[in-house]
């Protein structure tokens, strides 16, 4: 609300007052609060400007003029006006011919326009003072009224059918309408509007329901809005409920979000509460959420009010450098590692990060671009930057990149100079080849090792495909081989980052595994059932995921195809199988996260009449 010039006003208004008469007054803490303060400042001026002086007789005349503006506010909030007629407001009770007077007496309230097509035109200063009014109305009608005819039977039936209409609104003309309404309820702001409230309730029980309700919605979060599930918290924030605060931080510190999908709304949501968090987070691993891409993404403001960010693998581009590089550069960041690596930001991506690091209030110490795309141009940028800023930065891992002799260059002298706090970099594995996108950067050229062929396994095409036949072939002996099961693996061992991709026909099994996996009989040579070994089941319905026996059913949600991708980073100990197009897009099946602690080889596993090929990337 900060950025709506009529807000800002009614807060300086409203903080003035309240210090001016006393300095150790209570500072409103809800939008809620600040509203009905800012109504009886102005109905305090309304009584100053009014020549009656009996007490009772300014607060009836003071309920009447508020009521019957508010009921103009809700009628003309629920037909989507925020201009009206005077038949709006003789429908309302207001005599047109003292209009004038409601805006001459409440004129930081409503106000009369001037003449359009012959007829005068009214309104009030700001749609969230109409939406105000509204939300008092409604609590006003309800606590004088049995409201039988709309079925209203409590506050709490009161609150919910509104949320019910606002969620199922196409537009968000009644978020703020909502908050109020909440806010209003509270007990201790109905007793702020005590003289203009004819009746009140302890509305504790209701609060407490609807705060419940409120809870199920968003962890339901299905078909929810971006706007929606923030305003719901908002919702919580106008009745002072701190519980889904502590409940999202917890969340999210325990290992839940990996358990459950998380819809973009519940996402909205988590990053709206730690931004918001008193206490910022220590680590904020993005690729832990079982979201989508957009969910992620709806994720990364969370980074402004957190220690440790890490965003690797999360297919970011370079808009998504725009919300990180304002976490850098705001006033009070808490940011002192960034891992971004494994996202294809390019250039262009990296020119806005290093805006970012040049900030004076920038602190970050670790940052991480492997992969990035980026080349000798993306080093200029953060040379620069580093030459603005020289005093935290002291590790910068830029491997699996292209930065070309000049980029390498530039780097290595910021760090060799004793003016710089770089200690340490990472410019490992880096060409031309890594400047592609996606995981094709990472593409690994294998062969099949023959000499770890079962005997119904034929390799061919130079050591790229291997088919399951019915005959034993007559291969000699070898240590290496596989005895029991129809298996085979490769020859080049698994290093660092590594991608490749398998067409595969009948039944298969697409594994990695240590090459000391057992050869002979039993589950400790079957891919999948041990563990020794990683393995995803192919077959013409359905994938499914093996490791120390224990499966993952992975059900397409698009048609099987009989292409696999397989990446592997082995220092981080992450598996990952894709399904891929027609088209080579690439559909994420199953991620493995363990630790190799031996050398890892691509193996395969058939059954009769079926085959695998090494693909050509």
């Amino acid at each position: 609300m900060c950025h709506i010039p009529v807000f800002c006003w009614i807060s300086s208004t409203v903080l003035q007052k309240l210090l001016e008469e006393d300095l150790r007054a209570e500072i409103p803490q809800t939008l809620t609060e600040m509203y009905i303060h800012f109504l009886l400042i102005q109905i305090n001026m309304r009584n100053q400007k009014y020549e009656e002086r009996d007490p009772e007789k300014l607060l009836q005349s003071n309920r009447e003029v508020i009521v019957k503006l508010a009921e103009v506010a809700f009628k003309q909030l629920m037909k989507g006006n925020v201009m009206f007629y005077e038949e709006d407001l003789i429908e309302s009770g207001i005599d047109v011919t003292d209009a004038s007077v409601y805006s001459g007496i409440c004129t930081e309230i409503f106000k009369e326009e001037s003449v359009i097509n012959q007829r005068k035109v009214y309104s009030f200063v700001h749609l969230s003072v109409q939406e105000f009014l509204a939300a008092f109305y409604v609590i006003y009608y309800h606590f004088c009224t049995t409201m039988k005819a709309l079925n209203f039977i409590t506050l709490h039936n009161v609150v919910k059918a509104a949320m019910d209409t606002a969620l199922q609104s196409k537009k968000s003309h009644l978020d703020l309408f909502l908050r109020f309404l909440l806010g209003v309820s509270l007990d201790s702001n109905q007793r702020l509007l005590q003289d203009l409230l004819t009746h009140t309730e302890n509305s504790s029980e209701s609060i407490r329901r609807t705060t419940q309700y409120i809870k199920e919605k968003i962890k339901d979060g299905h078909g929810l809005s971006t706007e929606r599930s923030i305003n719901l918290f908002l919702c919580l924030l106008e009745v002072k409920d701190q519980t889904l605060s502590k409940e999202i931080q917890e969340f999210v510190k325990s290992d839940k979000h990996s358990e459950k999908k998380l819809s973009a709304g519940h996402c909205s949501t988590i990053a709206y509460m730690l931004q918001m968090s008193e206490e910022p987070l220590d680590e904020f691993e993005l690729n832990k959420y079982n979201t989508s891409d957009e969910g992620r993404r709806r994720l990364i403001p969370a980074v402004i009010n957190c220690t440790n960010a890490l965003l690797s693998s999360c297919n970011l581009t370079s808009q998504s450098c725009e919300i990180v590089t304002s976490a850098l550069q705001s006033s009070n960041s808490v940011l002192r590692e960034l891992d971004l690596s494994n996202n294809d930001l390019q250039d262009s991506g990296v020119k806005l990060l290093s805006d970012g690091l040049r900030s004076p209030n920038c602190q970050l110490e670790i940052l991480r671009l492997s992969g990035c795309m980026m080349t000798e141009e993306g080093c200029g940028y953060l040379s620069s930057a580093l030459s603005s800023n020289p005093s935290h930065l002291r590790e910068l891992d830029l491997s699996y990149n292209h930065p070309g002799p000049s980029g390498v260059q530039l780097l290595n002298h910021k760090l060799e100079d004793q003016n710089y706090k770089l200690q340490i970099l990472n410019l490992d594995h880096g060409g031309h080849y890594r400047n592609v996108p996606g995981l094709k950067k990472y593409a690994f050229d294998l062969t099949l090792d023959p000499n770890t062929a079962h005997t119904r396994l034929i390799v061919s095409e130079g050591k790229k495909k291997t088919t399951c036949v019915k005959d034993h072939q007559p291969y000699p002996d070898h240590p290496e081989r596989f005895i029991h099961h129809e298996q085979v693996l490769c020859v080049e061992s698994l290093t660092g980052r590594c991608y490749w991709e398998v067409e595969w026909s009948g039944w298969s099994h697409i594994a990695v595994s240590y090459k000391g996996i057992s050869k002979k009989e039993g589950t400790e040579s079957r891919f999948g059932l041990n563990e020794n070994s990683w393995n995803l089941y192919c077959c013409e319905t359905i994938y499914c995921a093996w490791h120390k026996n224990n499966n993952t059913n992975i059900l397409p949600s698009s048609p099987l195809s009989n292409r696999v991708g397989v990446y592997v980073d082995v220092s981080t100990g992450s598996l990952s199988f894709y399904s891929v197009s027609d088209t080579h897009t690439l559909t994420h099946l199953h991620t493995f996260n363990t630790t190799f602690t031996e050398p890892l080889y691509a193996g395969f596993g058939l059954y009769n009449d079926s085959s695998v090929s090494l693909c050509q990337i």
